[in-house]
């Protein structure tokens, strides 16, 4: 089913059709929600906002436009960017415990060699701190990074999602490799690469 028909019998009432968007577009507008913010519980919030906006805006989906993918990583890019602006005097206050008193990121200890628990521990304490140095970029390079390297779309539909050209969409996603690599440098050390890629 495209597109357009799976849209016509949400907006026709099937509750069969609207599941079928939940079940396919569920999980990545989570992700989305969780690596812009950071927070699993403002992630689900989020998430459920997206689709009752979704649910609403219906009938503005233009197949013609772009796909149905791309219409609602720009809705979701859009209440984010509304989340973000309401958010930003908590952010201010959030607790910096990954943080010296200089504001410097704290370096995670290495896990001792050959012990499967220690590593697991340590490969989920570097999800969490990438999580927060990638919370720490501005917003227009963190949703570049975002949608080009975790949600691995293409320059094209990020370009079209930002309402921005490719070229500048390029630029933004190198910046923002380069400030994540950055930040990441001084916790992860130096034995990790940082080079950005394509």
């Amino acid at each position: 089913m495209n597109d357009r028909d799976l849209v016509n019998r949400c907006i026709a009432g099937d509750g069969a059709a609207w599941e079928e968007v939940l079940r396919l577009h569920s999980r990545r507008v989570f992700n989305l929600c969780l690596r812009f913010t950071g927070r699993a519980e403002d992630a689900e919030d989020l998430a459920q906002d997206v689709f009752v906006r979704v649910f609403r805006s219906l009938a503005s989906f233009r197949p013609e436009a772009g796909s149905f993918q791309t219409w609602l990583a720009t809705l979701t890019r859009n209440l984010l960017i509304d989340h973000y602006r309401r958010s930003k005097a908590d952010r201010l206050t959030d607790s910096i415990e990954s943080e010296n008193a200089e504001g410097e990121l704290v370096p995670l200890p290495l896990p001792a060699l050959g012990r499967a628990a220690d590593a697991t521990v340590y490969s989920n304490e570097i999800h969490q701190h990438v999580q927060r140095c990638l919370v720490r970029l501005s917003p227009e390079l963190r949703e570049a990074v975002i949608l080009r390297d975790l949600q691995d779309m293409s320059y094209n539909e990020i370009a079209a999602i930002l309402h921005l050209p490719e070229g500048t969409v390029k630029s933004r996603i190198n910046r923002g490799r380069l400030e994540l690599a950055r930040l990441l440098r001084p916790t992860l050390g130096s034995t990790q690469s940082t080079e950005p890629t394509q």
